[in-house]
Protein backbone atom coordinates (compact mmCIF):
# COMPACT_ATOMS: atom_id res chain seq x y z
CA UNK A 1 0.00 0.00 0.00
CA UNK A 2 1.51 3.31 -1.06
CA UNK A 3 1.96 6.15 1.41
CA UNK A 4 0.34 9.47 0.80
CA UNK A 5 2.79 12.26 0.02
CA UNK A 6 3.53 14.40 3.05
CA UNK A 7 2.41 11.78 5.57
CA UNK A 8 5.86 11.21 7.05
CA UNK A 9 6.28 12.24 10.70
CA UNK A 10 8.76 15.00 9.82
CA UNK A 11 6.39 16.47 7.21
CA UNK A 12 3.54 16.45 9.74
CA UNK A 13 5.74 18.16 12.35
CA UNK A 14 6.70 20.84 9.83
CA UNK A 15 3.05 21.48 8.96
CA UNK A 16 2.13 21.62 12.66
CA UNK A 17 4.92 24.14 13.33
CA UNK A 18 3.82 26.31 10.40
CA UNK A 19 0.21 26.20 11.57
CA UNK A 20 1.17 27.10 15.14
CA UNK A 21 3.29 29.99 13.89
CA UNK A 22 0.47 31.28 11.71
CA UNK A 23 -2.08 31.04 14.51
CA UNK A 24 0.07 32.65 17.21
CA UNK A 25 -0.80 36.23 18.19
CA UNK A 26 0.87 38.92 16.11
CA UNK A 27 2.68 40.38 19.12
CA UNK A 28 4.22 37.08 20.21
CA UNK A 29 7.26 36.40 18.07
CA UNK A 30 8.33 32.76 17.92
CA UNK A 31 11.94 31.70 18.30
CA UNK A 32 13.94 32.43 15.16
CA UNK A 33 11.23 34.56 13.56
CA UNK A 34 11.71 38.25 12.95
CA UNK A 35 9.22 40.57 14.65
CA UNK A 36 6.45 41.82 12.41
CA UNK A 37 6.89 45.24 10.84
CA UNK A 38 4.55 47.95 12.14
CA UNK A 39 1.45 48.46 10.01
CA UNK A 40 1.16 51.58 7.90
CA UNK A 41 -1.59 53.95 8.92
CA UNK A 42 -4.30 54.58 6.37
CA UNK A 43 -5.92 57.97 6.04
CA UNK A 44 -9.72 58.14 6.25
CA UNK A 45 -9.91 59.27 2.61
CA UNK A 46 -7.82 56.29 1.45
CA UNK A 47 -9.92 53.98 3.63
CA UNK A 48 -13.18 55.14 2.02
CA UNK A 49 -11.65 54.84 -1.46
CA UNK A 50 -10.76 51.23 -0.70
CA UNK A 51 -14.23 50.58 0.71
CA UNK A 52 -15.85 51.97 -2.45
CA UNK A 53 -13.53 49.90 -4.64
CA UNK A 54 -14.47 46.73 -2.74
CA UNK A 55 -18.17 47.62 -2.80
CA UNK A 56 -18.03 47.87 -6.59
CA UNK A 57 -16.90 44.23 -6.73
CA UNK A 58 -20.10 43.00 -5.09
CA UNK A 59 -22.46 41.13 -7.38
CA UNK A 60 -26.05 41.47 -6.24
CA UNK A 61 -28.64 38.84 -6.93
CA UNK A 62 -31.41 39.63 -9.36
CA UNK A 63 -35.03 39.95 -8.27
CA UNK A 64 -35.77 36.59 -9.93
CA UNK A 65 -32.92 34.82 -8.10
CA UNK A 66 -34.04 36.30 -4.79
CA UNK A 67 -37.64 35.20 -5.42
CA UNK A 68 -36.63 31.65 -6.36
CA UNK A 69 -34.36 31.31 -3.34
CA UNK A 70 -37.08 32.63 -1.02
CA UNK A 71 -39.63 30.16 -2.41
CA UNK A 72 -37.14 27.31 -2.00
CA UNK A 73 -36.49 28.29 1.61
CA UNK A 74 -40.24 28.45 2.29
CA UNK A 75 -40.75 24.99 0.76
CA UNK A 76 -37.91 23.54 2.85
CA UNK A 77 -39.34 25.09 6.03
CA UNK A 78 -42.75 23.56 5.30
CA UNK A 79 -41.17 20.17 4.59
CA UNK A 80 -39.11 20.29 7.79
CA UNK A 81 -42.12 21.31 9.87
CA UNK A 82 -44.21 18.44 8.43
CA UNK A 83 -41.36 16.01 9.12
CA UNK A 84 -41.03 17.13 12.73
CA UNK A 85 -44.82 17.10 13.15
CA UNK A 86 -44.88 13.47 12.00
CA UNK A 87 -41.93 12.46 14.20
CA UNK A 88 -43.44 14.23 17.21
CA UNK A 89 -46.79 12.55 16.61
CA UNK A 90 -45.19 9.12 16.27
CA UNK A 91 -43.10 9.56 19.40
CA UNK A 92 -46.07 10.92 21.34
CA UNK A 93 -48.21 7.97 20.22
CA UNK A 94 -45.48 5.53 21.24
CA UNK A 95 -45.03 7.09 24.67
CA UNK A 96 -48.82 7.11 25.26
CA UNK A 97 -49.00 3.43 24.35
CA UNK A 98 -46.15 2.64 26.75
CA UNK A 99 -47.81 4.60 29.53
CA UNK A 100 -51.15 2.88 28.92
CA UNK A 101 -49.38 -0.46 29.03
CA UNK A 102 -47.61 0.43 32.28
CA UNK A 103 -50.76 1.69 34.03
CA UNK A 104 -52.96 -1.21 32.85
CA UNK A 105 -51.42 -3.60 35.34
Amino acid sequence: MARKPGSSPSAMKNRAAKTAAAMSPAGAATAGAAPAAPKKRTSPVQFFREVRAEARKITWTTRKETWITSVMVFIMVVMASLFFLAVDGALGFGVNQLLKLATAR
